[in-house]
This record gives C-alpha cells, sequence and structure tokens, in this order.
C-alpha cells in the first residue's frame, strides 16, 4: 500500500498584470490613500462608512471621496450602499494578488517554494464574504 501527498498551490497571480499591479501599487504611494487602506485592514470585513472614515483621519469629505475612488478603481477595496450610506471594505482577495505578484519570482522561479508564504498572507481571519448590498 502506498500514499500519495497532493500539494495544492494556487498561483495567486495570475489575476494580476503590471498595468493592475502599477495601478495599486500607484495608490498606495499616497499618504492619505495608505492610511486609508491601513485602517479598512483594521476595520475588517464590516468596513467603514465613508464619513467616519473623513473623520477619523480628519480628511475633508470631498477629498475623501477623490482618495476613496482610486483606491476602488486600483482594486484594493470595495464600496456598497447601505441604507443612505457608503460603506468600504478591503478587497482582500485583491490585496493577496497584489502581494502574490509582487513575490512571483521568488525563491530562483519556484512557486512552489514560496507557496506557504503566500498562502499565509492574510490568513482565515480575513476570508471576505462578498459584499453585502448594492456595490457600486
Amino acid at each position: 500500500m502506498f500514499t500519495v501527498d497532493i500539494i495544492i498551490y494556487v498561483h495567486y497571480s495570475r489575476h494580476m498584470d503590471t498595468t493592475q499591479a502599477t495601478r495599486s501599487l500607484s495608490a498606495l504611494s499616497q499618504e492619505t490613500r495608505l492610511e486609508t487602506f491601513r485602517l479598512l485592514v483594521r476595520a475588517g470585513n464590516d468596513g467603514m462608512a465613508a464619513g467616519e472614515i473623513a473623520r477619523t483621519l480628519g480628511i475633508p469629505h470631498n477629498t475623501m471621496s477623490s482618495h476613496l475612488t482610486i483606491l476602488v478603481t486600483a482594486g484594493l477595496i470595495y464600496s456598497r450602499r447601505k441604507g443612505r450610506s457608503i460603506i468600504y471594505t478591503v478587497n482582500f482577495d485583491g490585496t493577496r494578488s497584489l502581494l502574490a505578484f509582487l513575490m512571483e519570482d521568488c525563491c530562483q522561479g519556484r512557486a512552489e517554494v514560496c507557496a506557504p508564504v503566500l498562502d499565509s498572507i492574510l490568513p482565515g481571519c480575513c476570508n471576505q464574504a462578498p459584499p453585502q448590498g448594492e456595490v457600486l
């Protein structure tokens, strides 16, 4: 009798190309957007209303709206309508894809060696359910 070990490796970066990675990195290269992204990471799957984000960071609402639009376009956050509010949530799958893209050539191109590292990025605590409500 023999056993077979099967290693399942998901190549996350196939969902991201250089253009998308550049857009995501560009969005995060501005201080307010980086602070917003980190705030939303801390908020988890519940996300935060746009007004609450603006108040927390001390940013005028119209300026915050522009920053949030850039983060949505970059694929790093989602927006959804909940009543009269717009709730923003981190796109953890998009974030995983960006990090995997940055690391895809590690280990001399042997992606299976890096698989445990990639699988540990944003682990189970950050499993994302599809946004609830009307996605904008």
